[in-house]
């Protein structure tokens, strides 16, 4: 009955899965929302006071965006991560978040949440020092590198999308005029896009797409081959939390003793908790071995693998 009452959701019930869920791709999606409608209220409350647009980007926006200038960078390292959760512009944002949304659905249903994450912020820095060396290696950028300047979750996102692709290439989605198409497909197409957008008014964006393109292909690649190129990241954690106070979800997502059917956003809450165990689970495995198990953990672990 899942998949019928979805479509009784109202919007604003979509809207507070996407944005309030407490799965990692909710949490991206509301940290770059986030940052983008504060800094674009810091742009217009300066223009409002100060006439100052900050021309392409605003005052506060150039503080977090990614400067290709080496010695600009010194003085502002944080940048490396806070440019992979800027954006100024709303279609900017929108595009990449719907494409981080259902990406990231595809990736979850073969990988875990920790794996995403990290797949989000190395993917973020190997665009980052994609952009910077070419912008420092190729003689066409001198004359810009030293104010140019990158933002935007794309290299993330596409790192996302291409990670998955190379792990379950023959993976088929639906199109809205397309129709049917191969994952892998969609991934040529994208990098195909890319670069024969190098030339455009967004080269420095473009080559940032390119760098996550290749950590995604890297990792997605390196997983099917049996090799985890994180390894010890999974220790550090995003923090967790949660939009109010309530018992520890039960792990399941079967229906309750009452025999009424639970709803959506109680079952997706079960479904997120359960994944997130088996996550848990699979890390220990990593780090301990499967023998470090307890009875219960390894009870856990043989029936989800039974349901797929």
């Amino acid at each position: 009955m899942q998949g019928f009452n979805q479509f009784q959701r109202s919007p604003a019930d979509i809207l507070k899965q996407v944005f309030l869920g407490p799965g990692i791709i909710s949490r991206l999606i509301l940290i770059n929302t986030s940052v983008y409608l504060f800094v674009t209220i810091v742009a217009t409350l300066t223009w409002l006071f100060t006439g100052d647009s900050g021309n392409i980007i605003s005052p506060l926006g150039s503080w977090l965006a990614l400067p290709s200038d080496f010695g600009t960078l010194a003085t502002r390292p944080w940048t490396l991560l806070s440019y992979m959760f800027l954006h100024e512009g709303f279609f900017h944002l929108f595009f990449n978040m719907i494409l981080l949304y259902f990406g990231g659905l595809i990736f979850q249903e073969y990988l875990s949440s920790s794996k995403l994450l990290w797949t989000y912020i190395l993917g973020g820095l190997t665009g980052a020092a994609f952009f910077i060396i070419a912008f420092n290696l190729f003689p066409v950028f001198d004359g810009v590198k030293s104010e140019a300047m990158a933002l935007g979750a794309s290299a993330s996102v596409l790192a996302i999308v291409i990670a998955i692709s190379a792990y379950v290439p023959d993976y088929t989605i639906h199109l809205f005029l397309f129709g049917k198409i191969k994952l892998k497909y969609m991934a040529l197409i994208m990098i195909l896009i890319d670069v024969l957008s190098i030339q455009s008014a967004n080269a420095g964006g473009h080559i940032a797409h390119l760098g996550g393109a290749l950590w995604g292909f890297l990792y997605g690649f390196s997983l099917r081959r049996g090799n985890d190129l994180y390894g010890s990241l999974y220790g550090f954690k995003l923090p967790k939390f949660t939009w109010k106070s309530s018992k520890k979800v039960k792990f399941t997502t079967s229906r309750p003793d009452s025999g009424r059917p639970i709803h959506d956003d109680e079952y997706n809450k079960r479904k997120v908790a359960a994944q997130e165990e088996i996550d848990r689970i699979l890390d220990k495995i990593s780090h301990s071995g499967y023998s470090s198990l307890t009875k219960e953990e390894k009870q856990m672990l043989f029936n989800n693998s039974n349901k797929k």
